[in-house]
């Protein structure tokens, strides 16, 4: 085991007794550093490196005198201890970094000029910024409904609410409709296994298989009760993280069951304006006779994730009680982002924006392929999405996905481990050519075919 790994352990488990208040609370001394290191049978450089770590989180600190003491057993410890799963996994933040795990587009990806010539559209038409209306910027709502219209789902302005980004919708809808103790379904992998914000409230996860058509509605079927609250939730144009695009026939057959058990259905559809081959299905929300699906949108994955921008489209009263508890949450998103996202759904623009974004995007997804196909064939599987920007890679070799992530931040490659979108053990990574460019995807691939093999030996 590597030096940097042990003390990482031994960091963790100082902690844990920290923690538990095994030598006292704050001010009190805690073990020399002879008797840790004899405690775990390791040198004592290794317990000065662990004992360097809790001094740069604030939880001790070197007392003249006295030794080392707990400086912060409160906040400080809480804010350093480790999770049951971490959205994103650490990794050094410096430059030269090959980064195949961000899920969102390189600016390269977009027309040069593009943001400030919208602002400067709206060069004096600004007189004021105060607090919108509870459901958003009418126009934006305007916009967003003619917007969703255009694209086959028909909706109204009152309809919808503007929420700052998707996630603060789905946080909304976990907080404010859903009872503590219910089950949430989802397909397996998914995002939302990478997130806390349902668990934190109390409620279960139950992953759904998945096919080539999406999720598999027989599993749906035979895991759900009846009398117990419940809600599906599900990414159904290029899958995060498989980039798999449910189906219409499997999304006409996940209506029907959802609608006859009365299940209601999030449909998280963020990534549905980025295809690249042809368009997708009409979305679950276009073909919901019953008012049974909460539909998000957002323009984060296609046009910038600083804006903040996403919505909820969903039946009035429904959308008139989650604004009421986003008043309560922030007073609104930002009127200058909601004034900037109006313009650009205005008049075309916006769709104008998106068919260059797939032309660049497309001509990433070609050569991200390509360079799959130099490195990994034989040592992995996947699948090439026809839209989004993930492709989920398979490993055919019994290893440790944990130490193939560490040798590959070692040498300045992210990606995204498959634990973290499913409950069990994966073999399986996640990796993006949204961002990094083509020349980086290629060195990023062939630097991991050389670690793949040699953990595979």
């Amino acid at each position: 085991m590597k030096s940097k790994m042990k003390s990482d352990i031994v960091a963790d488990w100082i902690k844990e007794q920290i923690k538990l208040g095994k030598w006292g609370s704050a001010g009190a001394k805690i073990p020399s550093q002879r008797v840790l290191a004899d405690q775990f049978s390791v040198n004592r450089s290794t317990v000065v490196t662990a004992l360097e770590l809790l001094k740069k989180d604030g939880i001790i600190e070197g007392v003249m005198g006295k030794g080392t003491i707990i400086a912060n057993d409160t906040w400080s410890l809480f804010a350093s201890l480790p999770r049951s799963k971490d959205t994103q996994p650490s990794h050094p933040v410096e430059t030269g970094i090959i980064d195949l795990s961000k899920g969102e587009l390189a600016e390269d990806v977009f027309p040069d000029g593009y943001l400030n010539d919208v602002l400067a559209r709206l060069s004096g038409k600004i007189h004021s910024l105060g607090y919108e209306e509870r459901g958003g910027y009418e126009p934006l709502r305007e916009a967003v409904a003619g917007y969703m219209t255009r694209q086959g789902t028909p909706v109204t302005p009152s309809s919808i609410l503007i929420v700052s980004g998707a996630m603060q919708g789905l946080q909304l809808i976990a907080s404010g409709l859903m009872e503590r103790g219910a089950s949430v379904f989802l397909e397996e992998p998914s995002y939302l296994y990478s997130i806390h914000t349902f668990q934190s409230l109390g409620m279960s996860l139950t992953g759904i298989e998945m096919d080539a058509d999406g999720l598999v509605t027989a599993d749906l079927q035979s895991k759900w009760r009846p009398n117990h609250p419940s809600a599906l939730y599900t990414i159904p144009c290029f899958h995060n993280p498989t980039g798999i695009m449910m189906s219409e026939s499997r999304r006409k057959e996940v209506l029907s069951f959802c609608a006859a058990h009365r299940l209601p259905i999030i449909e998280d559809d963020v990534y549905r304006e980025l295809w690249l081959d042809s368009p997708p299905p009409p979305s679950l929300k276009s073909m919901d006779t019953n008012s049974n699906v909460l539909y998000i949108g957002s323009l984060s994955k296609t046009l910038s994730p600083g804006l903040r921008i996403g919505w909820v489209a969903g039946a009035e009263p429904v959308i008139e009680r989650l604004a009421n508890l986003k008043r309560q949450a922030d007073y609104g998103t930002s009127s200058l982002s909601q004034r900037v996202a109006s313009e650009w759904l205005e008049e075309g623009l916006y769709e104008h924006h998106l068919e260059y974004v797939r032309k660049e995007l497309l001509k990433r997804r070609l050569e991200a392929s390509a360079s799959l196909e130099r490195h990994l064939s034989g040592l992995a599987d996947w699948r090439i999405p026809n839209g989004g920007f993930f492709i989920w890679l398979k490993l055919k070799q019994d290893i440790s996905i944990k130490e193939l992530y560490t040798e590959a931040v070692n040498e300045g490659i992210l990606f995204h481990p498959g634990s973290i979108y499913t409950e069990g053990t994966s073999r399986s990574i996640r990796l993006s050519y949204g961002y990094a460019g083509p020349a980086q995807f290629e060195e990023g691939i062939r630097r991991l075919k050389k670690w793949i093999i040699t953990l595979s030996k």
